[in-house]
């Protein structure tokens, strides 16, 4: 009786973790939906049409990020929930570690769209003989502060800032002031570290994932790499706050979301690993 309601728990238990699991992964979808517009319009302000097939895919690099790790979401499913009792041989096996890498490259691209806005944005030119946004309207510049960016016309530019100093943000037609300015530089730092996190999380978990498909549950390797994702995780949630704090809610509800959505897959090879463990006992 006891095994019996023991059993009823656990499916519902089951049930239950399935159904975030699979509302996490939703709001993924939704969030990279999202993404594609924002890349789209943020675009709108510096691409034009001298700018070549790097600068296009630079610009939406947030997009395709997204779809990289929405990818590498769904191998890792496949592989620890769906088919993790399974011979990973022939054309399934040849399929997911192809997606796989292509996602790889994809996110290597992200992180070099990323360093090299770094490089970008540190130069300081000045927007010369000029004193006010207002002397700049009707000339195609877009104004950015805070990721925001607003095209300068004779209707805007009084509100957008009042320096008398004016900088342009690489080598776009888009200017700042020198706080924008800083602040623009501070925030692409910030997009490159938190890629370079997320890619080392991803490793982590491919090792964890390797080990157990080759029947090792335990050890300090692998006990090292869970403190690590632990500690990585923190400082994802730290720079969520961050962005939080300069008014960016949906970056960091975008980032507990991702958590989450790793967080599942953490669940998944949990679950593999007790399996395996049961197995070790039986046997």
């Amino acid at each position: 009786m006891i095994a019996r309601i023991m059993a009823m728990d656990e499916a519902k238990l089951h049930k239950l973790q399935q159904a975030v699991k699979w509302t996490v992964y939703t709001l993924l979808l939704i969030n990279f939906v999202y993404y594609i517009f924002e890349d789209w319009d943020r675009a709108s302000h510096i691409l034009h049409g001298g700018s070549t097939f790097l600068d296009w895919t630079s610009e939406f690099a947030n997009s395709i990020d997204e779809s990289a790790w929405f990818l590498l979401l769904l191998m890792f499913e496949l592989e620890t929930y769906v088919f993790e009792d399974k011979d990973w041989k022939g054309w399934l096996a040849h399929t997911v570690r192809g997606i796989r890498l292509a996602c790889m490259v994809m996110i290597a691209h992200t992180i070099f769209a990323y360093a090299d806005t770094v490089m970008d944005y540190l130069p300081t030119v000045s927007v010369e003989n000029v004193s006010t946004l207002c002397d700049l309207t009707d000339e195609d510049i877009s104004y950015v502060y805070n990721l925001d960016y607003t095209e300068v016309t004779s209707e805007t530019c009084a509100g957008l800032s009042t320096a008398t100093e004016f900088y342009w943000v690489a080598d776009d037609p888009v200017v700042t002031d020198l706080a924008g300015l800083k602040l623009e530089r501070d925030l692409a730092w910030v997009d490159l570290a938190e890629a370079v996190i997320w890619l080392l999380i991803l490793l982590a978990i491919e090792v964890i994932v390797r080990m157990q498909s080759h029947g090792i549950t335990g050890g300090k390797l692998m006990s090292t790499l869970n403190r690590v994702k632990f500690l990585l995780y923190a400082i994802l949630i730290s720079i969520g706050v961050y962005w939080a704090w300069l008014s960016h809610w949906l970056y960091l509800w975008d980032e507990l979301v991702w958590i989450g959505g790793f967080a599942a897959i953490e669940m998944n090879v949990s679950e593999w690993r007790d399996e395996l463990i049961e197995e070790g006992e039986s046997a």
